[in-house]
This record gives structure tokens, sequence and C-alpha cells, in this order.
């Protein structure tokens, strides 16, 4: 087989391993919500209602259908854009869910920018220098152990209430800078832990690394340390690195539900714990199906990356 063929074939079996797994993925968590203990038909008739009633409200929403049926007729229509009606607002899906997802991928966006920012400068600077190692290893595993809910009241008592640099509570205005201006503090709770995993990380790549024959081969020969370090160092460390920002940004979907909560921010994380204490079925479907995509498509984008920076990755995934 030619090695263009080969690549070719490589790729098309990676795409259909992708579709498996979020096909395997979706189905386990369609079928977690839909044998869970609760019935959304009791709910919304109410206390008071008859049998009756409830069994005529379960019929109308397909729930008294086979599991197997309903995940059919739930997946066919993703692939028209229907994902379903909500129980709880009786609207579509997608229209209820749609304004929230911008508010929900900003502030991710903002805290991935945050966690790659600091937590690798932090993870080089303590590699690289001795006298702050020490320090930054002390503040990554106080960032490590601190909660979420924890790290957001303190900042929220300190930057919020006493010194008034930033907004509490809201997404802020239209304008970009406004609603960046209100996310900060959202976003350095949610970066807090996360960076501080990276940086730790960065700093143990690094200092492997720097510990290479081919880095001692470098320095015997004098050259400038700067080019050891981005030719040398940097490049090979980068690939734990490229997997660890991968992982991070795939959990910060899950880890937003917490920080949307605490600064009542109008996101999918306030959505869905809506949604579960309503048993709203549809929505809870809809954004966990959202987390696991996002999940998969960082993971992969980050094989994709480790396979241009590692040329014998690129070699193993075209034999």
């Amino acid at each position: 087989m030619q090695p263009l063929a080969r690549s070719a074939l490589t790729w098309l079996l990676r795409l259909l391993g992708l579709a498996i797994t979020m096909l395997a993925a979706a189905f386990a968590m369609f079928a977690a919500l839909n044998l869970s203990p609760g019935d959304p038909a009791s709910r919304l008739a109410g206390p008071r209602a008859s049998a009756l009633t409830v069994d005529a409200i379960r019929h109308q929403l397909g729930l008294d259908q086979p599991l197997s049926t309903r995940f059919w007729d739930w997946l066919t229509g993703l692939f028209h854009g229907d994902l379903g009606t909500s129980l709880t607002y009786r609207q579509s899906v997608s229209s209820l869910l749609g304004p929230r997802v911008a508010d929900t991928l900003l502030l991710v966006g903002y805290a991935a920018v945050l966690i790659v920012v600091f937590g690798v400068g932090l993870g080089i600077w303590s590699a690289l220098s001795r006298r702050t190692g020490t320090v930054v290893t002390a503040f990554t595993s106080v960032g490590l152990a601190l909660p979420a809910f924890v790290a957001a009241s303190a900042l929220v008592a300190l930057l919020s209430v006493k010194v008034h640099w930033f907004p509490a509570l809201g997404g802020g205005g239209p304008s970009l800078a406004d609603r960046l201006y209100h996310l900060t503090l959202p976003a350095v709770t949610l970066a807090i832990a996360w960076a501080a995993y990276l940086a730790q990380i960065t700093r143990a790549a690094i200092r492997e690394e720097a510990g290479r024959e081919h880095v001692e081969t470098a320095r015997s020969r004098a050259l400038p340390a700067a080019r050891i370090l981005r030719r040398h160092i940097l490049r090979n460390a980068m690939i734990p690195i490229s997997t660890a920002v991968g992982l991070t940004v795939g959990g910060l979907i899950a880890a937003d539900v917490v920080v949307e909560q605490a600064f009542g921010l109008n996101g999918l994380g306030a959505a869905l714990v809506a949604a579960v204490a309503q048993k709203d079925t549809p929505v809870v479907q809809a954004v966990g199906l959202l987390m696991v995509v996002v999940f998969i498509v960082v993971n992969a984008a980050t094989d994709l990356l480790q396979a241009a920076l590692d040329p014998r990755i690129r070699a193993v995934s075209s034999r």
C-alpha cells in the first residue's frame, strides 16, 4: 500500500473510532438518564394527578416506548438538528440553550487562556529557577487542593467586596470587553486548580528533558542557553504538556457547573443544574452530549498536536 493511501486509511479509521466513541458515550449517557430514579411524567402531572393522567403524559412524551426506540428517535433527531423539547419550559432545547452556549464557551475559553499562560509559565519558571521553585511548588499545591467554591468565595470577598475591582455577579453587557471584565473572577476561579496542575506537569517535564544526554551534549558545545531551551528542552517537553492541556481544556466544561452557580451566570452549567433538579431530561441530555463531544474533540486535537511535535508518533501512525 502506498504511503499516501496508508495515511488516508489511518485517518479514516481514526474518524470512525471517534464516531463510535461518541455514539457509545451518547448511549451510555442516555441510558443512565432514562433509567435513573424519578418520573418526569409524574412531576409534570403534579402530586394530585390520577394514574390515567400520568400514563397519558408518559404516552405523549414517548416514555412508554422501549429504551432502544427512544434512543433511536433522539439520535435521528440530532442529525436533523432537533435536540428535543424542554419538559419544563415547553420550548425547543436548541433555542433554550443557544444563547447560553456563547456565554459558557467564552468563560471556558477565557479560563483556558489563563490556564495555559500561567500554568506553563509558572512551570517553566519553577523548573529553570532554583530560588523560586519551592515557592511555586507550594503555590501549586495549595491551588490543587483549593475547591472551586472556596476560591470563588475568597475572590469575591477580596476583589469584589473589599477593593471593588471586579463585579461579583452577572455576565456583563453586550460588548466583548465588558463581558470579559465581568467574567474575570469566574475565569480565575475556574483556572486556579487547573493552572496549578499544568504548572506541576510542565515543571516535571522540563526538568526531565533538561537532564537528557543530548541536552548535556548541547551544553558541552557551549550553545546559547536560549537555543538549548527552545530547541532541545521545550520542544520535547511539549508532548506531555500538550496532553495535560488537552485533558484540562476538555474538563473545563464539567468544572464550569460549580463556577456558574457561584457567580450567578446564565450558562450551560446553570441550565444543567436546573434541568437535573426539575428532571428535564431533554435538556440534561443535550448539555451532557455537548460535554462529551467537546472532550472527545479536544483530545483528538491533542493527538494531532502530538503527532506534529513528535516525528516518532507520525511514523507509528503511518504504518
